[in-house]
């Protein structure tokens, strides 16, 4: 089963979910990029996820911008 990305240029679209495994292991999830992310802090793999999120938006931009074109 193929798993599409959110098409949404609105960051505010995307969620992000923060897990704690232990003192040092932290994982975040977007389920609208299908993309786990695993760090030893907290903030990390926040920062991480809304750069990762940040990163698609701006390559939906620059593809609608193509189409445009």
């Amino acid at each position: 089963m193929e798993v599409s990305k959110s098409t949404s240029t609105d960051f505010y679209d995307y969620e992000i979910y923060v897990r704690r495994r232990g003192e040092n292991d932290y994982a975040s999830y977007c389920p609208q990029l299908n993309l786990m992310i695993n760090g030893t802090e907290h903030e990390q793999v926040v920062m991480l996820m809304r750069r990762a999120i940040e990163k698609h938006i701006e390559e939906l931009k620059a593809k609608q911008m193509d189409q445009n074109a």
